[in-house]
């Protein structure tokens, strides 16, 4: 079929469009309405149907597959293999289903899920979906005071946790972690069920703290019936880095998510059912929700839960997990690949990966380099895809299910179907001509499968996403993109604070509020700065109340590290900056405004820009001293 025509139909026909691709999953009641826009910029879709996420990933299958390979968990940490067919995952979520409903969770409730990557973790999410509860996973590395304002927020009525994670080795202890943000939040949840992996010694708290395997030994022969949602329901909620201290939930819809979803993995992805799809991420992220646990499920494909590194216990694990399981379709992120790319290349050339037809790669911009350098080691198609949190499914690639369209080096692709995109000139709200840089803004409604709303804020969402362009409601992805005469795009850098390392979103704001919380820190700006590794990493520049601690190197350094041992304590060693700098004064403009461009300018080498409204030019030199230190 031809991709233009394709693309076409689903912009100008969407309603007929999408009524196809809905065929794809199964409905328990036909919607009544494709597509409800009547209150732009809110979307409806499939309104009136009935449908249930963990029913089209796991129950749909066990007529015709139900002995097949489902969840594969593998730990290099433990070394650990377990897999799941479709009749064992079906039977663990429905004892998970009743662990959960007999500790209160109803229907519309909130579970907060905050776990390594276990099965236990798909088991809680699947459970969730199963009796029309709302997860919200919270990536296993987020510490205490993070995961506080998510409680908050959410107001989870049970958390489901660990006592730990493990990473290189060593132990990650959740427990202590999220006693701490319990205590610190305002919020209290009734309950929270802890899988005991023997990794770290946990203290139960009584009357609040229960034993998974004691609660799931109660419950073995439990028979849980899906409860049916209307297609617009929440599905989830998953909160990702905003400009503002506070994160943003993204609400997402169970209907709209599940078409999307089995039509991006017919689509976009190629995955066919009886085949073993690997996506290298985490679920506390949107790749390990859409790409781990619901996409290949709903495609009736294997799907591998990897807990892990990329070298442990050598550079060829992923590729002996390829060859082992006969791996078809593989997803990671550049800096994955970007780091397999320092070890010797024979570690992937021992393995048989011939099984292998694609290579996925996503989370910050893919460079030529390590894109032709893994082409031309494995040999497969490497497919590059651009996305975002809100988005859940691919905006820009190749839709090779539809189409064998060529890729483009350093491009993510074209406008994948049901995204009308555009490149938005900031200043004027214009739309830009071929190769001219501009905004990469998509045009309402937004696809199935995209956020429905900010969770508990729909005037955020409007004020946030739909009200950056002065003459039409456009929805800003807040990238910086061209769009060549062929329509291939190229990402070129965000337009706001979030920063992207290792395909991780990060808010700058939320790391300058933590760097800020220390005693001595007077005021400070974080920006993001480009990485061959990571993509982008995170600098600090401070000013101190006391610059004299500062004035030699032991007492510089030592300043250094007590500073992000608070980003550790409070957000993560995900969160810490690369590097904290000490300086007298920041650039500003004269409003006050900090010119956080400028700052970043200097710091990639780069010219710092139009400097007319700056409040003192020497504050810039302060910069590039500190640099030069």
């Amino acid at each position: 079929m031809n991709y233009q025509k394709f693309y076409q139909a689903s912009i100008q026909e969407p309603e007929t469009f999408w009524a196809e691709q809905a065929r794809l999953i199964d409905w328990k009641v036909p919607y009544t309405q494709v597509l409800d826009h009547s209150k732009p910029p809110f979307a409806k879709w499939f309104v009136g149907g009935e449908t249930n996420l963990c029913y089209n990933a796991v129950d749909r299958w066990l007529e015709t597959q139900a002995d097949k390979a489902a969840l594969i968990a593998i730990s290099t940490e433990t070394n650990s293999e377990k897999t799941y067919s479709f009749a064992e995952l079906h039977t663990e979520v429905q004892r998970m289903a009743a662990i959960m409903l007999s500790l209160g969770v109803k229907q519309g409730d909130r579970v907060l899920i905050y776990m390594p990557m276990i099965a236990e973790a798909a088991f809680a999410m699947l459970a969730c979906a199963r009796i029309g509860a709302v997860h919200s996973v919270v990536f296993g590395g987020f510490a205490s005071k993070s995961l506080a304002t998510r409680i908050d927020d959410a107001k989870p009525v049970l958390v489901v946790s660990a006592d730990a994670g493990m990473r290189g080795g060593k132990a990650v202890p959740y427990k202590p972690l999220l006693d701490e943000a319990i205590a610190l939040a305002e919020y209290q949840p009734q309950h929270v069920l802890l899988v005991n992996r023997g990794l770290d010694a946990m203290k139960l708290q009584q009357g609040r703290d229960v034993d998974y395997a004691s609660a799931r030994a109660q419950h073995m022969d439990a028979q849980v019936p899906v409860t049916w949602l209307e297609s617009n329901a929440m599905s989830y909620v998953l909160y990702t880095s905003g400009t503002t201290g506070k994160p943003k939930g993204v609400q997402r819809d169970v209907g709209g998510y599940a078409v999307a979803l089995a039509s991006s993995m017919k689509n976009i992805f190629c995955g066919n059912p009886g085949e073993t799809y690997f996506a290298t991420s985490d679920i506390g992220w949107v790749v390990g929700h859409s790409y781990i646990v619901y996409g290949p499920l709903i495609a009736g494909m294997a799907t591998i839960m990897y807990e892990g590194t990329p070298i442990r216990p050598d550079a060829g694990i992923w590729w002996s997990i390829v060859e082992k399981y006969k791996v078809t379709r593989m997803f990671s992120a550049p800096t994955a690949i970007r780091v397999l790319k320092k070890h010797p290349p024979e570690l992937m050339r021992k393995y048989d990966l011939s099984s292998l037809k694609s290579l996925f790669l996503a989370g910050e911009p893919l460079d030529e380099t390590t894109s032709s350098w893994i082409a031309e080691e494995l040999g497969v198609p490497i497919i590059d895809n651009y996305w975002q949190t809100e988005t859940g499914w691919p905006i820009l690639s190749v839709a090779r299910g539809v189409e064998a369209k060529a890729t483009r080096l350093g491009s993510p692709g074209v406008a994948m179907y049901g995204y009308n995109v555009h490149i938005i000139n900031e200043a004027t709200g214009e739309e830009c001509g071929p190769n001219e840089k501009g905004v990469v803004a998509i045009k309402g409604p937004l696809p199935p499968g995209c956020m429905q709303t900010v969770y508990g804020d729909d005037q955020r969402f409007v004020q946030t996403y739909w009200s950056n362009f002065a003459h039409e409601q456009l929805y800003s992805t807040f990238d910086w993109g061209i769009r060549d005469a062929d329509g291939y795009y190229f990402i070129l850098g965000r337009t706001d604070d979030v920063i992207n390392v290792a395909g991780h979103r990060l808010g700058t704001r939320e790391i300058e509020e933590s760097i800020s919380s220390h005693p001595e820190i007077s005021e400070v700006a974080v920006v993001g700065v480009e990485d061959k590794l990571k993509g982008q990493v995170a600098v600090a520049f401070a000013i101190l109340k006391h610059p004299a601690l500062a004035e030699t190197p032991e007492g510089s350094k030592a300043l250094e590290a007590a500073v992000m041992a608070v980003v550790d304590k409070q957000l993560g060693a995900v969160a810490r900056p690369a590097r904290v700098h000490f300086v007298g004064m920041l650039p500003k403009t004269r409003s006050g405004k900090l010119l956080r461009r400028s700052i970043q300018a200097i710091c990639e080498g780069r010219d710092a820009g139009d400097l007319t409204t700056i409040e003192d030019p020497s504050s810039l030199q302060q910069i590039k001293a500190a640099l030069s230190h």
